[in-house]
């Protein structure tokens, strides 16, 4: 079987969609693009490219070996098995779902994935800002189960080429709300939404490649709602339009943290959530989220005190 990317064959599309978008945005939101913000999505889509081409010969070769250990052999001819490819399909979403929640909660990982987030702007152009370090967060050992259970790397490949194919179009604002069925099973541009926001009740939620189904089975799922402007970015945003601060600013904050903290925390720094400190004097995700909650039941009391109050008081 032919060798086959997916994704090369994609991108004069991504391209089409994209200029299309702009002329939306120019009509409708004319905020939804800033050009150094564009500009550098597009270098990290480039980069990540190259990175790709690198490092990805070594991983295909490594899963090659890792297969001839396979539990289920589908035969030589295993392109040919067409029930294979949409359960590959299927599970590999699954695995693109944990390690995409791994990326969040593993400082190591965030390093790599925190480039996707970094952008202040959500369009078509965000879904290229791919990283450039990935390989060196050892995500793709995630992959490994599957070729154990007997799916070729290639196959494997392929599905992942779609699964990322899938996901540039829910990076846009021009798409409100699909139609229920589907939103209850697929991710879309309003599940997507959230999981790049920073305000307190979406962060790290909405982890899906393709099925929303597994945020909803492992409870991570978090609606968008109409109530509440999301806001993009990452919770300390960088505050720069340059490249190379953009790609490498978490491996450095994280080296950094490393160097100066005292020796029984400095495993802790890579392998605990962003935002974490052995000295207690920094947030994660889960205390700003638990900090917004308090409030949300502060809020809900008064006014259900209020309400009472205006109840009991004489006509």
């Amino acid at each position: 079987m032919p060798d086959f990317s997916p994704t090369e064959y994609a991108v004069p599309g991504f391209v089409l969609l994209i200029l299309i978008e702009m002329i939306w945005a120019w009509c409708n939101r004319p905020d939804a693009y800033e050009p150094r913000d564009t500009l550098t999505s597009l270098a990290f889509g480039l980069g990540s490219t190259v990175s790709g081409l690198l490092f990805g010969g070594f991983f295909f070769l490594l899963f090659l070996g890792v297969w001839e250990y396979r539990l289920i052999d589908f035969g030589p001819e295993w392109w040919a098995v067409w029930w294979a490819w949409p359960l590959c399909f299927v599970l590999d979403d699954l695995k693109y779902y944990w390690v995409h929640r791994a990326g969040h909660r593993i400082r190591w990982m965030w390093a790599a994935h925190v480039n996707h987030h970094s952008s202040q702007h959500y369009n078509l152009s965000t879904a290229l800002r791919q990283t450039w370090t990935g390989p060196f967060t050892f995500g793709f050992l995630f992959a490994l189960p599957l070729v154990l259970l007997g799916f070729h790397p290639l196959m494997i490949a392929i599905c992942g080429g779609f699964n990322l194919i899938y996901q540039f179009w829910i990076h846009t604002e021009a798409i409100d709300r699909m139609p229920r069925w589907f939103e209850g099973v697929m991710n879309t541009p309003s599940h997507h939404r959230v999981h790049h926001a920073t305000n307190p009740r979406y962060l790290d939620r909405n982890y899906a490649g393709v099925f929303i189904i597994w945020d909803k089975m492992f409870g991570t799922f978090e609606p968008e709602s109409d109530d509440e402007k999301i806001r993009y970015g990452i919770i300390k945003q960088l505050g720069s339009f340059n490249l190379l601060w953009a790609v490498f600013h978490e491996w450095i904050g994280m080296l950094s943290d490393m160097w100066r903290s005292p020796w029984k925390h400095k495993l802790s720094y890579l392998l605990r959530e962003p935002g974490w400190s052995h000295d207690g004097s920094r947030d994660t995700s889960d205390t700003i989220r638990a900090r917004w909650q308090e409030r949300q039941i502060v809020k809900t009391s008064v006014a259900s005190e209020n309400a009472i109050a205006g109840e009991q008081e004489p006509a």
